[in-house]
């Protein structure tokens, strides 16, 4: 019995062994490098020295790129989530018919998430946005512009920010995984009632919707503060104009790789995971008051 049990262990740890290798070798062991050296001054050519929170302080008292990179980040995350989830939410419900064709038109909209953070998306999206681009040709024709999306700080950011929400479909695919969850019979019943489009919208499907949305607004914030490649590769790796696409990731890279501050990199590092959980934790603290849990009888 003992020993059957034995290799009965001995299977299970053999299974789960490469996870606790990999996540020992690259995430735990990583982190705890990562915190120590935030409290060091490290430039990869030398052993690091130990400066406390000097890094820290830097950050909020001494480094106005720094703050900038914040309300940039902070922009970009609070305009560009609503407006990739409601775009999201929007295209959903237009798919969720019993349609022939609506297999690949699910399929279609889908496609931008995949490829929409990589580097040739980046890169056919700055040349739809340049003066001789087809954003400029459309507007062009109602006597508007060329608007200099790369010379105006506002401008390049909203680029970037229509780049987001351009990159809907997971959280299209979730929301239509929750549709279908809704009885159909509480419509039917809501319209012998006499309720109309909206209020079937806001009675019926937000608060049957509401737990999807939740989780798609946590996921979407986490993955909006993480952004990188879109505005490494609109603004070359500069965050300009005038720091107005320099969000925290990119500005992290660049005194990480560009300058060699490995120290106050790790020290940003570590403030931007503050950032995200405090946020997680704020949705979902206020979840409580806006989020309908079935099995719960309510909010």
């Amino acid at each position: 019995m003992l020993n059957k049990r034995l290799k009965q262990n001995l299977t299970g740890y053999a299974f789960i062994g490469p996870f606790v290798i990999g996540f020992l070798s690259f995430t735990l062991i990583p982190m705890i490098v990562s915190l120590y050296l935030s409290f060091t001054k490290y430039n990869l050519f030398a052993s690091p020295t130990w400066v406390g929170l000097d890094n820290y302080i830097k950050m909020f008292t001494n480094d106005p790129k720094y703050l900038q990179s914040l309300k940039v980040t902070f922009t970009y995350v609070f305009l560009g989530v609503p407006l990739r989830l409601m775009f999201a939410l929007f295209v959903a419900m237009i798919l969720n018919t019993s349609s022939r064709a609506v297999g690949a038109y699910r399929t279609i909209y889908y496609l931008p998430s995949i490829i929409g953070g990589s580097v040739a998306v980046s890169i056919m999206w700055r040349n739809i946005f340049s003066d001789t681009g087809i954003i400029n040709g459309f507007l062009g024709l109602f006597g508007i512009g060329p608007v200099s999306w790369f010379g105006d700080p506002q401008a390049a950011l909203f680029m970037l920010i229509t780049l987001s929400v351009w990159q809907f479909g997971s959280s299209m695919l979730i929301f239509l995984a929750g549709l279908k969850n809704i009885p159909g019979e509480m419509y039917e019943a809501a319209s012998v009632d006499g309720a109309g489009f909206f209020r079937k919208f806001f009675k019926i499907t937000l608060p049957l919707l509401s737990s999807v949305i939740l989780f798609n607004l946590v996921m979407q914030t986490i993955s909006a503060f993480m952004t990188f490649v879109p505005a490494y590769i609109i603004s070359k790796g500069e965050g300009g104009p005038m720091d107005g696409t320099m969000l925290y990731s990119l500005y992290l890279f660049r005194q990480a790789f560009m300058f060699n501050n490995m120290g106050y990199a790790s020290a940003m590092a570590w403030v931007m995971l503050l950032i995200v959980g405090i946020m997680t934790g704020i949705l979902f603290k206020t979840s409580r008051s806006w989020v309908f849990y079935e099995s719960e009888g309510g909010k």
